[in-house]
């Protein structure tokens, strides 16, 4: 398995990882079952699932109320997107 291939796999599984977080969150939260921390949450997206996060985030309705997540979780994907077209542009990642 070449690098690419391996970093593909990761960005896909972490992303399914932030999307089902809220999900299970949003779940917990209506059962009154222990929660998912909001840093966990926020280590999901940062780590690479802000997308998966923020899609979970609108689909299941869950932390919408909390200005840190409407913005927080935007913000990071953004950010990640700006440090990806940038590397992709210096020609530091070749995609083929």
């Amino acid at each position: 398995m070449d690098v690419i291939t391996a970093i593909i796999i990761y960005i896909v599984l972490i992303n399914i990882a932030g999307f089902a977080s809220m999900g299970i969150d949003k779940w917990k939260a209506k059962h009154r079952q222990w929660r998912i921390p909001e840093a966990t949450l926020f280590a999901l997206a940062i780590f690479g699932g802000s997308l998966g996060s923020v899609i979970g985030m609108y689909s299941f309705r869950h932390k919408t109320k909390h200005w840190y997540f409407v913005y927080g979780l935007p913000a990071i994907l953004a950010l990640q997107l700006i440090i990806v077209a940038y590397l992709i542009g210096s020609g530091n990642i070749v995609i083929m």
